[in-house]
């Protein structure tokens, strides 16, 4: 999933320390005024060293979403829609795994239909509301910027390259009769190149209340 993106979470909360379980969720949402964490707010957690869980288990998040376009920066949960995967986290080797599962129940709902075998963390926010004021990140990404690389890549990697070879190894009259082979054959190796390397793309990050592309044109 992407982009890269920052987070800002500009309020206290507790978390669980531990995944719980479905079958306790209801009992401790109406006991403790909690809710289910975001995924944001896991993160945050768990790169302070604050979460433990067993071997296997299978965490959730109310987040819903294929990609983070579109998403509030805030800490909130990214409820992109029913049709869409959840988020979710796999423990293995001691280390949580990123996972996508099964399309959720309720788009507007902060407690998703889970399976017995899932569990969740509850958070306990110290504010009631969300900011519609909060960073957001565009709804799409920027498709122009994306094929323009992919032009220049295919250029640079493999169309000129075929041109040079044909230029010194082939016969002169093959430019003029085969240069659509020679054209597409290079498009062919410079899209071929991105199972080895693509130029990363930047990092969102939040400038004065609103999200910015770690690096410009």
């Amino acid at each position: 999933m992407g982009p890269r993106h920052e987070v800002n979470i500009g309020y206290d909360f507790q978390i669980s320390e531990a995944p719980v379980s479905v079958e306790q969720v209801r009992n401790l949402q109406e006991r403790l005024g909690a809710e289910l964490a975001s995924e944001s707010e896991w993160e945050l957690a768990y790169s302070q060293g604050l979460l433990i869980a067993e071997e296997g288990e299978i965490e959730v998040f109310p987040d819903s979403a294929n990609s983070y376009w579109g998403k509030k920066c805030d800490g909130r949960p990214f409820l992109k829609g029913s049709k869409f995967p959840q988020i979710s986290r796999e423990w293995k080797d001691g280390k949580p795994t990123p996972s996508l599962s099964r399309p959720s129940s309720d788009s507007q709902s902060d407690f998703p239909e889970l399976s017995s075998d899932c569990k969740v963390r509850l958070v306990v926010r110290n504010q009631k509301k969300w900011s519609e004021k909060s960073p957001k990140l565009p709804e799409y990404a920027d498709t122009s910027r994306m094929i323009g690389e992919e032009i220049l890549i295919s250029l640079i990697v493999g169309i000129i390259p075929s041109f040079a070879w044909a230029y010194y190894n082939a016969a002169p009259s093959y430019l003029a009769e085969g240069w659509i082979n020679l054209t597409l054959g290079g498009l062919f190796i410079g899209i071929l190149s991105g199972l080895f390397w693509r130029p990363l793309q930047p990092t969102w990050i939040v400038i004065e209340g609103k999200m910015s592309s770690s690096h410009k044109d």
